[in-house]
């Protein structure tokens, strides 16, 4: 992989990001593709429509179904879903956590049950990765030990020691399994934890930052804190992050925290928050949401969004979508999840062009004044 800052703008910071498989404009959304595939789309949705240059699975649920070998078997994430750009995968720890059936942690790694079947199993720091190497995905991510918020400080202490400890075991590993020949296309993040202690981030950071990896990620928000926590958190961390390595905030967010979160220095964004939206009827708009499921747009000829070019807005007017939401046709999540991430990819573009421009803080005063 290769990382270049480009410009920057206060602490907003516009980068390229080179993997084997596409080059990467910075700040970037990255839509979530929890099973290989982006809910209700394909990958020439994504690639001919959208122009997504980088989308991340699920290593939990694609380690659960269908597995990672057969994954393998069809050369890999890129040959499996024929999506032959950039992916990222997590380590699937999120996911032992949230769907968690007496989910237990211990110093070496995660033992959960199946949220589909019951079954056991044991997540450590190198099965996960190996699991990654058979997806063949560009970014992978390491084991983690997250914690809910508001958590007890002795807990966040033992995560960020945990955390620590899953870290260098991962990044031996990776790298002996590159001298063998493995993953030589991989790139590997580490995740920095700490819950909104920032005397736990600061020490996490500056020890991952010891370590070798491609990159480095901020996990542990949008568990159960304020926005305002969210933000001087991560405010609070930055200056403890290599700058000379992408940044990137996981499962966040809101249009709001990608504009907040960009002006204190991050890279990279992941949430399923426009995806899901979009199939409950909540419609992301330059003017702020819309649910198009109301009664006012029964007969409305308007586009979502008159200033929006997304496929969706320059064929199909508000009455339409509303019919198709009321009449639970699956035509609309389609259409509807189409808009949501054409909205939140031409929004960090449009921050990438106002950060190359040196114009940041005018763009985001004009993005709050519009939804004002």
């Amino acid at each position: 992989m290769k990382f270049q800052i480009d410009k920057t703008d206060g602490n907003a910071r516009a980068c390229t990001i080179t993997t084997a498989h596409s080059v990467i404009k910075t700040p970037i959304f990255m839509p979530v593709g929890t099973v290989g595939a982006v809910k209700s789309l394909d990958a020439l949705d994504l690639k001919e429509i959208l122009d997504a240059k980088i989308i991340l699975a699920n290593t939990y649920h694609m380690f659960l179904r269908p597995g990672s070998k057969i994954v393998k078997e069809f050369g890999g994430l890129h040959g499996f879903t024929k999506f032959d750009r950039s992916f990222l995968t997590d380590s699937g720890g999120f996911q032992a956590f949230s769907l968690r059936t007496n989910t237990k942690n211990d110093d070496d790694g995660i033992h959960f049950k199946s949220h589909i079947d019951g079954s056991l199993h044991y997540f450590t720091p190198t099965s996960v990765l190996d699991t990654q190497y058979d997806f063949g995905s560009d970014i992978m991510m390491i084991l983690d030990d997250l914690v809910a918020l508001p958590a007890d400080p002795k807990r966040v202490k033992l995560s960020i020691e945990r955390t620590i400890k899953w870290a260098k075991k991962a990044i031996n590993y990776h790298l002996q399994k590159r001298e063998s020949g493995v993953g030589l296309n991989q790139n590997i993040f580490g995740i920095i934890q700490g819950g909104t202690d920032e005397n736990a981030r600061k020490f996490c950071a500056q020890s991952l930052c010891e370590l070798p990896f491609d990159g480095l990620a901020i996990g542990g928000l949008s568990v159960g804190e304020t926005n305002r926590e969210m933000y001087d958190t991560v405010e609070a961390v930055m200056p403890y992050i290599d700058s000379a390595r992408p940044r990137y905030l996981m499962g966040v967010g809101t249009p709001e925290d990608i504009v907040e979160n960009v002006e204190r220095g991050v890279d990279m964004f992941d949430c399923v928050m426009p995806t899901r939206n979009a199939r409950n009827g909540t419609l992301f708009t330059s003017f702020g949401k819309i649910n198009i499921k109301s009664a006012r747009f029964i007969h409305d000829d308007m586009p979502i969004d008159p200033c929006c070019d997304c496929y969706t807005c320059k064929n199909y007017s508000r009455g339409y979508l509303n019919h198709l939401y009321r009449a639970r046709e699956i035509t609309f999540y389609r259409l509807a999840s189409l808009h949501n991430l054409h909205y939140y990819l031409h929004l960090v573009s449009d921050i990438r062009t106002a950060i190359l421009e040196g114009k940041f803080l005018e763009f985001k005063k004009d993005f709050y004044s519009k939804r004002s």
